[in-house]
């Protein structure tokens, strides 16, 4: 589950999950749910692997969100689904989108960057806690 929250100029990203996978896959969700105003009309249709290495998992969601961001914005492309494995020494994924089509999906907000601003991954009860701040 993500939601958004407003944070002076930026926008922060608030993410809870049972497991780190979930966690990192809903916070791709979440932000690719800011960057597009319709995410349900992005079909799974092109597959994209990533595979980033780190241990710090507060590092790693935001080289995981930066990886993503890049990817937008060079290949001009949608991601809808993400299936994420994270292990002690990175992360390797696989999401899958499609081309951006003017005429069915409508561009919401400009993201800039990921910020390290406020930028946390850590246990929260029974499952985990992210929360970034995304430059608009």
């Amino acid at each position: 589950m993500y939601e958004t929250f407003d944070h002076t100029a930026d926008l922060g990203l608030r993410v809870r999950a049972g497991d780190l996978d979930t966690l990192f896959a809903d916070a791709a969700r979440g932000l690719f749910s800011v960057l597009v105003a319709n995410p349900e009309s992005v079909r799974p249709v092109e597959e994209i692997s990533f595979e980033l290495k780190g241990q710090r998992r507060d590092d790693l969601l935001f080289d995981w969100l930066a990886e993503l961001l890049f990817t937008f914005e060079t290949r001009r492309v949608l991601l809808a689904t993400f299936a994420v494995t994270v292990g002690d020494d990175g992360l390797t994924a696989t999401a899958r989108g499609e081309p951006i089509d003017l005429e069915r999906h409508q561009l919401d907000t400009e993201v800039k960057a990921i910020t390290y601003h406020g930028l946390k991954v850590e246990p929260d009860g029974a499952g985990w806690l992210a929360e970034v701040i995304v430059d608009l």
